[in-house]
């Protein structure tokens, strides 16, 4: 029996441990580690989800302490199980593995995706933040107008009592209050709630599907809603993956995005409105050399403001979406874009007045420049949040979250939301591809 750890980030790592350990007699899992979510470290895999061969369920360390692990639990193997980070990250930590004694492993689409009795349509992105939630719901709205019933699935984001999270329904924005929902899960789970949409999410994976085909509302395909850039869960009929030609080259050089892009049926080049030429011609050249069958579609990605006159003259600070700016790497997201189309006079710098956890991830990230990551992990981060909004003199705050996050968090200043959307841009365009796929 070869003795495992499993490197995750809660996510891909419980549903790897789900489908290819859980009740696989060649292997016992000693351990996962965490890493990018903040206090996952410290908790346990419960026996409850972990199944009969582990009784006390499996203890879950902080990454940094891989290489005592692997010598203290005499470990043969290593599995890499998170998304959205660089091949030199990747091979460091694999340097790590093998020079502490151990194999290191990554498992693939054959090990990991379950079979589902409808058609599956996913959709995944090259990075964090390239418009895959916008060219969800783009998807999901075209198969709603067909009159199909589309129930969609969220890649996990299980941070809370995994117990409770095992299998999670979302239909109504109350569930998101049942379910004790991080600002983080709000803003992947309510776009599809107020589109009229029910979505799915938790940690196995296998159960959610069943309970997903066999939904009270009806089920005619399901929409995989991926997470980061991993590929996904499910064995997939038609993959779409958008790529981000703002950070040109990212999708070779990120694992694992290069994956997502080799095994798309359909790229879509987004934000090609606000992006330079050099960029959108270099992503569509190593889209052309690695997957040069894939039917590639130009879009934009409009934004609207509910009050433009509140960015107009003003000293705005702009709140963009958390993990976009950490571990996605982006320095601009359409709160920026949108705070220099409407005239903002100066974009107020909010680092040096955060305080608490958000002055933490300020200096963990320390490339995410003059924008305030929406970053609502727990309790203590969205305080952490409200007081570095009353904190930062400005005149007025430009939201560029995909939920309403003034509903959330208190803001002591007019504000006004950005809301995105996807628009192709010419043929082909995804009407098409779906009608296609339809027909087949």
């Amino acid at each position: 029996m070869k003795k495992i750890i499993i490197i995750g980030a809660a996510g891909r790592d419980f549903h790897n441990f789900n489908t290819y350990y859980r009740d696989n007699p060649d292997y016992e899992v000693v351990a996962f580690t965490a890493a990018q979510i903040p206090d996952i470290a410290g908790r346990k895999y419960p026996k409850e989800l972990a199944g009969s061969c582990y009784p006390n369920g499996i203890p879950i360390y902080p990454e940094d302490e891989l290489e005592v692990l692997i010598k203290k639990y005499d470990v043969d193997e290593c599995v890499f199980s998170y998304s959205d980070v660089n091949y030199e990250y990747v091979m460091g930590i694999g340097a790590k593995v093998n020079a502490a004694g151990a194999a290191f492993t990554l498992l693939g689409p054959n090990q990991t995706m379950l079979q589902s009795s409808k058609p599956v349509i996913a959709i995944g992105a090259v990075r964090t933040g390239c418009g895959k939630s916008q060219t969800t719901r783009k998807i999901a709205q075209l198969l709603n107008e067909r009159g199909l019933k589309v129930i969609a699935v969220r890649h996990p984001m299980p941070y809370g009592d995994l117990n409770a999270q095992k299998v999670q329904r979302f239909a109504s924005l109350e569930d998101l209050k049942k379910h004790n929902c991080t600002i983080e899960e709000m803003e992947e789970y309510e776009p599809h709630i107020t589109s009229g949409n029910v979505i799915y999410a938790g940690v196995d994976y296998a159960e959610i599907l069943k309970q997903a085909e066999n939904d009270p509302n009806g089920c005619d395909i399901i929409l995989w809603d991926g997470g980061n850039n991993d590929f996904p869960f499910y064995k997939t009929d038609l993959m779409v993956t958008v790529v981000d030609p703002h950070r040109p080259g990212h999708e070779l050089n990120y694992y694992p995005g290069e994956v997502t892009l080799r095994i798309a049926d359909v790229v879509v080049i987004n934000k090609i409105d606000s992006a330079d030429f050099a960029g959108i011609q270099a992503v569509r050249n190593n889209v052309a050399k690695v997957n040069p069958n894939a039917v590639v579609i130009d879009a934009a990605s409009t934004i609207h403001v509910d009050s433009a006159e509140t960015i107009k003259g003003k000293r705005v600070l702009v709140i963009e979406d958390g993990p976009t700016l950490t571990h996605g790497g982006m320095k601009i997201g359409a709160g920026v874009v949108a705070a220099h189309r409407f005239g903002a006079a100066e974009i107020v710098d909010p680092r040096e007045y955060a305080v608490g956890r958000l002055a933490d991830t300020y200096e963990t990230y320390p490339d995410i420049g003059a924008v305030l990551p929406a970053m609502g992990y727990g309790d203590q981060q969205i305080a952490d949040l409200e007081a570095t909004i009353k904190n930062t003199p400005c005149d007025a705050i430009v939201v560029a979250t995909p939920i309403d996050l003034a509903r959330i968090v208190k803001m002591n200043k007019p504000n006004t939301r950005v809301e995105y959307a996807l628009q192709e841009i010419g043929n082909p365009c995804l009407d098409d591809v779906i009608s296609e796929f339809l027909k087949k």
